[in-house]
């Protein structure tokens, strides 16, 4: 009896190494093999662990927000997301090991963060060009942003620690990223002048993100048309929380005004200068200028 309770178990034995041995090359298998994911039942190209063929269907990666996508912890170099608020649209982008990037390499699109004046229905950049952060007040530092030339794109002028030159620039381009200055009515940093730098999504030099654009004069009248009052004060507590972000001298590139004083481009041209919103602590209004002045600039959803 104890002799073939003995023999049964051996053979029970023998036959569970048999079992585990099979599952485990079969494991070793899968682990190794190509994956062919087709509707025509062809097999994998032999160069591709994962092959995926249809004429009828697509390759439908993780779709995330930027926010989202920025959340994902040590990413892997060749992860691959679609960023859904990305650029105009949306983008295909890639984790190159140190930075996310297009599909073919260059820099990826990013959010632009909004506002929406709820009354006028524009949507806004949240900030001014340049700066870190929405307004936390007036006076919030890190929501000045840069200080622009009129019809300049951002090539390094706009920081407010860039140099200067007195040197006009005679092309759109000036091909440096210095202030310049300019003493002599009209006071331009170009010369011939030129009227359609900064007109609309397409113009020359237009400094904001894809999509938007610098605002008319309209539009700005019509924004501060909404403020709970006509100054400073308006500014900061309206949808765009506008600052003091003061402005730097044509004549020589110095700043002026930062904390006391809100100076901010449009598009539109007056005659051989600019027109600009301003607003301090007592008023609030449009007025022109020459175009070397160095002012904020907030963009416009087209």
């Amino acid at each position: 009896m104890n002799s073939n309770y003995n023999y049964k178990n051996l053979v029970n034995m023998k036959t569970l190494k048999t079992l585990f041995l099979a599952v485990a090359l079969i494991a070793s298998y899968t682990l190794t093999a190509q994956v062919a994911v087709t509707t025509d039942g062809s097999s994998a190209d032999g160069s591709a662990m994962l092959d995926v063929k249809s004429t009828d269907k697509g390759f439908l990666p993780p779709r995330m927000t930027q926010t989202q996508r920025d959340a994902i912890s040590a990413p892997a170099t060749g992860l691959v997301v679609y960023c859904t608020d990305c650029g105009d649209n949306g983008e295909l982008q890639v984790y190159n090991g140190t930075t996310w990037t297009n599909m073919i390499g260059g820099e990826a699109s990013q959010s632009t963060p909004n506002v929406t004046n709820p009354t006028t229905g524009e949507i806004w950049m949240d900030r001014n060009l340049g700066a870190s952060q929405v307004a936390t007040s007036s006076t919030d530092a890190l929501a000045y942003g840069d200080l622009y030339q009129w019809g300049r794109a951002a090539d390094g002028h706009e920081s407010r620690t860039s140099g200067t030159t007195s040197t006009l620039a005679t092309s759109d381009t000036p091909g440096h990223g210095d202030f310049i200055t300019n003493s002599i009515s009209p006071n331009d940093w170009r010369s011939p002048q030129n009227d359609n730098l900064w007109q609309g999504v397409s113009g020359t030099n237009n400094p904001c993100p894809s999509g938007y654009r610098l605002p008319t004069e309209a539009e700005w009248n019509a924004e501060r048309g909404t403020w709970s009052s006509n100054n400073s004060a308006g500014a900061i507590a309206s949808p765009l929380k506008l600052p003091v972000a003061g402005g730097r001298y044509a004549s020589n590139g110095s700043l002026y005004g930062v904390g006391s004083y809100g100076s901010y481009w449009s598009s539109t041209v007056s005659g051989t200068f600019a027109r600009y919103l301003f607003f301090d602590s007592s008023s609030a209004g449009m007025f022109s200028l020459g175009r070397a002045y160095g002012f904020s600039v907030r963009c416009l959803k087209d």
